[in-house]
């Protein structure tokens, strides 16, 4: 069984996002642009030895909902130990990609995939190795 192992937060200005977490919840954030190449601040939510997960804060890719559009814009990540297996699941169960498979450059596999239902989630293998 795969869990939910990160969290996303897209912000039109990342800074003042940071500012906001930092100060509701004493959230703290490390550049992890160079996984990335893109400006990306992961999200330490707490000590590793209490239940929660960490995050990340990304640059919001397209315009922001009408406050009366309801929830968006939380990206959950599931940690999977096969990426590609997970991913022919995906798609035989109905869902779509939304960002294909990409490495974190010594890091990790990461994607994006849209459910049947019209809803945003990625998933995430673990890989060193990944270029």
């Amino acid at each position: 069984m795969s869990r939910v192992v990160h969290f996303e937060i897209q912000a039109d200005d990342l800074e003042r996002a940071k500012a906001f977490y930092g100060a509701v919840f004493g959230w703290t954030f490390e550049d992890f642009g160079r996984f990335t190449g893109s400006p990306y601040w992961g999200i330490t939510t707490g000590p590793d030895d209490q239940p929660g997960i960490n995050g990340g804060l990304l640059q919001r890719p397209a315009p922001a909902p009408a406050p009366e559009q309801g929830t968006n814009a939380y990206v959950g990540t599931i940690g999977v130990g096969d990426y590609d297996a997970t991913e022919r699941r995906i798609l035989d169960a109905g869902g779509q990609v939304a960002l294909p498979k990409m490495a974190l450059a010594g890091m990790a596999w990461q994607g994006y995939y849209i459910d049947t239902e019209g809803n945003t989630f990625g998933i995430h293998q673990p890989d060193p190795d990944a270029r």
